[in-house]
């Protein structure tokens, strides 16, 4: 499976959404990166993306955006090759 990295914030309801739909699709592992604790984060967050909310998340080196891309991806069925998900 390739690995999860998200962009998040403690008090994010749309980080929680994507945090639960990545487990309810086999995801045991995140890699959280809380950008309200570490304002350089969130900076190399910007700089990685060029986007400023969060969630931002990651499979892989592949950025595929925030909670309603994720929720896209998921809906067309190219989320599941993306985690490599048999």
């Amino acid at each position: 499976m390739n690995p999860v990295r998200m962009y998040t914030t403690q008090v994010c309801p749309y980080c929680q959404r994507a945090k639960a739909l990545l487990t309810q699709r086999g995801v045991h592992s995140i890699d959280e990166i809380r950008v309200d604790l570490d304002p350089a984060q969130r900076d190399r967050m910007i700089e990685l993306t060029g986007r400023r909310t969060v969630p931002q998340i990651f499979i892989g080196e592949t950025h595929v955006g925030g909670c309603d891309d994720l929720i896209e991806l998921d809906r067309s069925g190219a989320l599941a090759p993306m985690l490599q998900i048999s």
